[in-house]
């Protein structure tokens, strides 16, 4: 997406607000991903902690979840400055390097081997630096989706989250009038979108850019093997459904991700009970056969979240697209 698609300001308007230090504070808005964020600042954040009191067990379990852990001070035991993902695949590092850039670290830990190897998307283990303030605004991009609430600027126009990770007012909204009055300040909540609606909420971070910030869009590209919303909405069962199929079908947003494949039968059973098949299935789970892992990399894969009939071999095209080629 670009910048002036993005915040309704000119690229190169942008790029005059980047170079001039004063406005930099206030051009950070210009990049906020969630609306919410556009119109509300630090104080109207209350953070995860002052839900727990009303909200006990969805603030538990929530808490629990990839997305609470997505950002975090990198450990002594671990590379750069910022390490951006929970590990349920992989972490990637981020380093400051001085008050213009930072640097994406070349070397990135995989779960899947238990050690480190290229990061995605990098060639070699030197690493990826990006302007701060670049009109693509790709590291800030990074902190935003990894992050809830507004970012803000620190010493050495260091970036600074409000919260760490995916927590309640990224959904939610800032929350900080709810707590003081609830009855007269209701939250919003994604269950109430349309399902097109949802996929483009979830689709502002669930998806794949290009180096220019451009959304990869081809299907036929595995770099977006991990852009789930992209996929879904080109899905047979997303387009026919009549809004019945959408991201909180099948994760419930308060908990972690199932990784027990043949857990998501019965969602699919609920459209497709008496599905019948023309070869054998007995024993395996309906992802296994239509949402296959798409490889993004030697070390990393993502289901395939256009939902369809695919060949062995061919997880990325369906068995009809692939034949009509």
């Amino acid at each position: 997406m670009k910048p002036g698609k993005r915040s309704g300001i000119a690229p190169d308007l942008l790029s005059f607000m980047m170079g001039c230090p004063k406005m930099r504070l206030a051009a950070l808005s210009v990049f906020c991903l969630i609306p919410a964020a556009l119109a509300a600042g630090p104080a109207d954040y209350a953070g995860a902690e002052a839900c727990r009191p009303c909200h006990a067990a969805n603030f538990t379990s929530q808490s629990n979840t990839s997305h609470a852990h997505a950002l975090a001070p990198s450990s002594p035991s671990q590379r750069g400055d910022w390490a951006f993902g929970a590990g349920l695949q992989a972490i990637t590092f981020v380093t400051k390097v001085d008050r213009e850039s930072y640097r994406e670290d070349g070397l990135t830990w995989y779960r899947s081997i238990d050690g480190y190897g290229i990061t995605p998307g990098q060639h070699d283990e030197k690493g990826v630096g990006f302007r701060t303030f670049d009109p693509a605004a790709r590291i800030l991009t990074c902190f935003a989706c990894h992050s809830t609430g507004p970012l803000s600027l620190g010493k050495e126009d260091a970036v600074i989250p409000h919260e760490l990770g995916v927590r309640c007012e990224v959904c939610h909204g800032p929350g900080a009038a709810h707590v003081g009055d609830p009855t007269h300040n209701p939250l919003r909540t994604p269950a109430q979108l349309t399902a097109a609606a949802m996929n483009r909420f979830c689709g502002q971070c669930h998806r794949t850019d290009s180096e220019t910030g451009e959304e990869i869009t081809d299907l036929r590209d595995p770099r977006n093997a991990r852009d789930q919303t992209l996929r879904l909405a080109a899905s047979a069962c997303f387009l026919r459904g009549n809004g019945r199929l959408n991201c909180l079908t099948c994760h419930p947003p308060h908990q972690e991700l199932d990784q027990n494949a043949a857990s998501y039968d019965g969602r699919c059973q609920t459209c497709h009970a008496n599905k019948v098949h023309r070869q054998q299935v007995a024993g395996l789970a309906c992802v296994s056969c239509h949402m296959p892992q798409i490889p993004d990399g030697p070390n990393l894969s993502f289901a395939n979240h256009r939902i369809a009939v695919y060949s062995p071999g061919n997880p990325l095209l369906p068995a009809t697209t692939h034949a009509a080629r």
